[in-house]
């Protein structure tokens, strides 16, 4: 067994279904809403969530989070690209190195996610992200990382829902083929052909925070139910008046099947 099959064994329990929470918004936006100080963020987080998302950068700020027996693995983002620099509306899907595999080993990093837009407009685009993902997934096979190959289509808020469902089953399978050991992407109108032609673990993303927290939890039973391994939610994890409750009933229903409106009263969630 090499070092990366120990690793996913872990992410997954094994067998179970995997909470993740992102919160490596910062590096491409700066600054959101609920991570202005990481450190006072994370003193809310739930210790029962499988993995946090953050940049390499910051583990050395919260390592606390991490630096236990039975702590959430500490899953690194070692790409940037410009499609998701929301505040400043880029729209090439740029995509560069930000750390090598032996970086994020080195900081701390237990599992990597690298993003790939394709489909872009432009085929020199695509051709160079699809070189800059197989290089970095190659790096990180030596380190015994495993890949969480990541699809966030361009202006994804506008794509109407035959084409976002086209790019996330087609670009999901293109990953598998050419590396990622998992695909973190969005839910989409027929997500159980996204699980059912992807031959490796599909984790839904949660996206924009709902208004009423039920509504996220409801999405995330949508995903485990069509075939999703789990979850990858960040706004909606992090920007609640609860977040340590909201993480308790997101694992209660990514895990063990539990009513989303159930869970919502259990955990008092607002």
């Amino acid at each position: 067994m090499s070092g990366r099959d120990i690793r996913l064994q872990k992410l997954f329990n094994k067998s179970e279904n995997a909470v993740l929470v992102a919160v490596d918004h910062g590096v491409v936006n700066g600054p959101v809403g609920g991570l202005e100080d990481m450190a006072e963020t994370f003193k809310t987080f739930y210790h029962g969530i499988d993995g946090i998302l953050l940049s390499p950068g910051m583990l050395k700020n919260v390592k606390e989070m991490f630096d236990f027996k039975g702590a959430p693995m500490p899953i690194a983002r070692i790409n940037w690209n410009s499609s998701y620099c929301f505040c400043w509306e880029y729209e090439k899907a740029y995509s560069a190195c930000m750390f090598t595999a032996k970086d994020a080993v080195a900081l701390g990093a237990e599992a990597v996610v690298i993003s790939m837009s394709l489909k872009t407009g432009d085929e020199k685009i695509d051709t160079e992200n699809v070189g800059l993902f197989s290089k970095l997934s190659n790096e990180c096979r030596e380190y015994g990382l495993p890949v969480i190959g990541e699809i966030y289509p361009s202006h994804s808020g506008t794509l109407p829902k035959e084409e976002m469902h086209d790019r996330v089953m087609r670009v999901s399978r293109i990953m598998a083929e050419i590396g990622a050991d998992v695909i973190k992407t969005f839910y989409t109108y027929k997500f159980s052909e996204v699980t059912r032609c992807c031959p490796i673990p599909v984790l839904g993303l949660g996206g924009d925070a709902t208004p009423d927290p039920v509504d996220s939890l409801i999405l995330a039973q949508k995903i485990i139910r069509e075939g999703g391994k789990g979850v990858v939610f960040g706004r909606n994890a992090f920007q609640r008046p609860d977040p340590v409750s909201y993480q308790k009933a997101l694992c209660e229903v990514v895990k063990n099947d539990a009513d989303p409106h159930e869970m919502a009263r259990k955990f008092n969630l607002k």
